[in-house]
């Protein structure tokens, strides 16, 4: 098992070496694999990319992102140029689905309301409006109306963490109850545990995935 202090210099060393992000004004302290991330950002998309970067790392156990984002002068816009961009982008990114999805605007943030049907049109959705300019963070209200069976639900995330490659069906288990799922036991990296969510919330008919799973190599 990584020190503290190991996990925190190959953090340094992960953030530093990512291409796509400007870590020079970001802290890094480490507790029991916990890491938390401090001091600022100038984009929304380097916040996330910070924490996707800290992720990657082997040995973490959970990010806490407190970095702030302070956009450069030049970025910052009025929040109805931002809300008339980020119609455009929900409409490119989900062209059937976008009418039922509302994004409001205050001080640069954004928050996204609405209903749809299946978790991607939830994730596509975020995604499509967190890179635009002037954004300093999204909060993500979208409901996910579930539409099948707990049981058949359960079944569809289990067979599809068995044709995975990157998860360990065997030391997954799932609980579903209506559209809430939650998963619990053990894997072997971080990434593994990201990716058990990810395949759990692609089911349809999700509404929450309580994610228990520990990181542990075994």
């Amino acid at each position: 098992m990584k020190s503290d202090s190991e996990i925190e210099r190959d953090v340094r060393d992960e953030l530093k070496w990512d291409p796509d992000l400007d870590a020079s004004d970001i802290a890094v302290s480490v507790k029991d694999g916990v890491v938390t991330l401090t001091g600022f950002t100038h984009s929304y998309a380097d916040r996330l990319e910070a924490e996707s970067a800290v992720k990657r790392v082997a040995g973490v156990k959970a990010v806490a992102n407190d970095i702030e984002v302070r956009l450069p002068s030049i970025d910052q816009r009025p929040d109805p140029d931002i809300a008339r961009d980020a119609v455009s982008a929900l409409k490119q990114e989900l062209p059937i689905s976008h009418e039922k999805i509302k994004a409001v605007v205050k001080d640069g943030w954004i928050t996204l309301e609405g209903a749809v049907e299946w978790q991607y049109q939830k994730t596509a959705a975020e995604n499509a409006v967190r890179k635009i300019k002037g954004v300093k963070g999204v909060t993500n209200v979208i409901t996910v109306k579930p539409n099948l069976e707990p049981t058949e639900i359960k079944r569809k995330i289990m067979d599809a963490f068995k044709r995975n490659a990157e998860v360990d069906a065997d030391h997954i288990s799932v609980e579903a109850n209506g559209g809430e799922v939650v998963l619990k036991g053990t894997v072997r990296s971080w990434i593994e545990r990201e990716e058990a969510e990810r395949v759990a919330w692609s089911a349809p008919g999700v509404t929450t995935v309580d994610d228990r799973i520990v990181v542990s190599p075994y």
